[in-house]
């Protein structure tokens, strides 16, 4: 046990240790700057690069939304900015003949008319463009020499920003892919996958998962966990697909929370179910549905473990926890038992004597939460991963799913360690391979 704690231990160290690799943002940001010298090189060097590079790094984004709406606010930043740094040009002449005085009053009429861009930028509603209509004006007022046509200064100040932000946009949409597979639907569980040690997503997993399903990918996960448990971790992941939770006993849609599919227990069976959960003096938590909301009756118990876990979960808004015997007239997503190891055994055994295996779908395991415990639930027969599958796949008309898990032979591809970049590469190989 001790080595295996060490074990552990030195992995998370490692891992902690471990460079971060180089992203594609990173690559991009470095050709739109070679492509920007390489575009000034064509123009007879008349540009100053330094402003096409800046506002061609300001386009390189996460994704394409982004890029866009940078783009927007980099050019109207830069029709103020010009705008303003032109009208400077044309007056500074009448005010510009003493050595001192001529110098200090230009700062001052800069100073002045830096304030008439922003408050320009607050009339147009473009408060977001105000910082890019600064920097291209002062660009215009600092550098500019006096022999020099303003006119034709200014104008080439503004191609220098448009022609950065035609450059980042373009570079930004380079893909080595041209045949993203959007006919497939893929398929992601959630905790040793897609989830650190802390429950949640990296950076890396965010960016990347969005951005592709952003693109059209369908994408979704299937896990063991209530919706309740998946909302957090996955907030900033745009999911457009109805997740498959409760070990594939719903179909539960993310965005409108709402339950498109459920396998339940019907009453009566329920109620046998109960009744022999009773028998054995164990507590219960029986998983009902009733109008998109998950009610779950459950037992009084003196048990410090049980208390403890409804005190955890009850405070979600997604969980409604009861504290009454299950009503007679409800069917049930599912039954969930936490006890102690032995009695949790000696309790699977029973409903295995008893032929309840047969005509449900029952799964034990030990909690990782509370040493000595083990958890047993039961869900109707055909409550499982691989129908909730078929039927998404009904309702997509897709043909194919590719699925990422695990366990080996169980899934489409196995992934053998708990990194979750590891996981995100595997499903963009498949989604966007680059030989088709």
């Amino acid at each position: 046990m001790r080595d295996e704690v060490l074990e552990k231990r030195v992995t998370k160290k490692r891992a902690r240790l471990k460079l971060p690799g180089i992203g594609m943002r990173i690559v991009k940001s470095s050709v739109a700057i070679l492509v920007c010298y390489l575009v000034n090189m064509l123009r007879g060097d008349q540009g100053m690069v330094f402003y096409t590079q800046l506002a061609a790094l300001w386009c390189i984004q996460m994704y394409r939304s982004n890029t866009k709406q940078n783009a927007l606010q980099r050019t109207v930043g830069t029709v103020i900015g010009a705008v303003y740094g032109l009208l400077y040009l044309l007056i500074a002449p009448l005010f510009i003949k003493e050595q001192y005085i001529g110098r200090v009053l230009s700062w001052v009429v800069i100073s002045v008319m830096i304030a008439l861009v922003l408050y320009t930028s607050v009339l147009l509603r473009r408060q977001q463009a105000a910082y890019f209509s600064c920097v291209v004006y002062l660009s215009i007022v600092i550098n500019h020499v006096q022999d020099l046509d303003p006119y034709r200064f200014v104008l080439n100040r503004f191609l220098d920003t448009m022609i950065g932000i035609a450059v980042g946009i373009v570079v930004n949409d380079l893909r080595l892919c041209f045949h993203p597979d959007r006919k497939t639907l893929f398929i992601s569980g959630l905790d040793g996958m897609l989830l650190d040690e802390n429950e949640m997503l990296n950076s890396f997993s965010k960016v990347e998962l969005n951005r592709m399903i952003d693109d059209g990918m369908q994408f979704t996960i299937s896990t063991m966990r209530t919706p309740a448990s998946i909302i957090e971790p996955m907030k900033d992941i745009r999911l457009k697909l109805p997740v498959i939770a409760m070990n594939g006993a719903v179909l539960y849609d993310m965005n409108e929370h709402s339950y498109i599919k459920a396998y339940v227990i019907s009453k009566e069976t329920a109620q046998v179910v109960r009744n022999h959960i009773l028998k054995a003096g164990l507590c219960s938590y029986a998983n009902v549905l009733i109008d998109d909301m998950l009610v779950i009756y459950y037992d009084d118990t003196d048990d410090a473990v049980n208390r403890e876990l409804v005190r955890n979960l009850r405070t979600s808004p997604f969980r409604n926890y009861v504290r009454k015997p299950l009503p007679e007239d409800e069917a049930v997503v599912y039954f969930m038992l936490l006890d102690d190891k032995e009695r949790i055994d000696t309790f699977y055994q029973s409903l295995v004597m008893d032929g309840y295996a047969e005509r449900l779908r029952i799964i034990t395991y030990d909690s990782t939460d509370y040493p000595g415990y083990a958890y047993i639930k039961i869900y109707n027969r055909n409550a499982t991963k691989e129908n909730m599958i078929a039927y998404l796949k009904e309702q997509l008309s897709v043909e194919k799913a590719v699925t990422f898990g695990t366990i080996p032979a169980r899934y489409d591809v196995y992934i053998d360690t708990e990194d979750a970049n590891r996981v995100i590469r595997e499903v963009r190989k498949k989604y966007e391979p680059i030989f088709k």
